[in-house]
């Protein structure tokens, strides 16, 4: 081994937007920002996505060859249908193929069904209510509180 991976980076045009996205997405925290970098990870000692200020940014055109994909990322979800919509709801565009969508910068990225090898995708949200008071939670609080400390918060 040479070394080990820092994190992926991202360009694009608004850092702290798109860092937020897949803070959301990904069940992450936003663990450092400046006016031109922001990382999402696990928490400030392990690696993520970087998100780096491109000021003259094109995403890509997928699946036009003129302009290709650069990267994507692979989100595996339990639930195709009901993850695409969330997606969507957090500011993600369907692309042209089930499955396929945009980030809010235009980058592709795929929600996959959860191999069975993999553990279960869990979420920490148990039922509708809780699913309303961390919505109703996060939009009070920018959208950047962890589920933890909103359960906490409910009793």
């Amino acid at each position: 081994m040479i070394g080990r991976l820092h994190h992926v980076v991202i360009d694009c045009p608004d850092p702290a937007a798109l860092a937020q996205f897949y803070a959301e997405l990904l069940g992450l925290h936003v663990t450092y920002r400046s006016a031109d970098w922001v990382v999402v990870a696990e928490n400030d000692t392990s690696s993520g996505l970087a998100f780096q200020l491109a000021p003259d940014h094109e995403p890509p055109q997928w699946p036009d060859p003129a302009r290709p994909q650069q990267l994507h990322l692979d989100v595996m979800v339990e639930d195709t249908a009901t993850a695409g919509a969330r997606v969507l709801a957090l500011g993600a565009r369907r692309l042209s193929v089930d499955g396929v969508y945009a980030d809010p910068a235009g980058h592709p990225f795929c929600l996959i069904h959860r191999p069975r090898w993999a553990p279960p995708v869990t979420s920490a949200l148990e039922d509708a209510e809780d699913v309303a008071a961390f919505d109703a939670a996060m939009a009070e609080e920018g959208r950047n509180i962890p589920w933890d400390q909103v359960k906490a918060d409910l009793g």
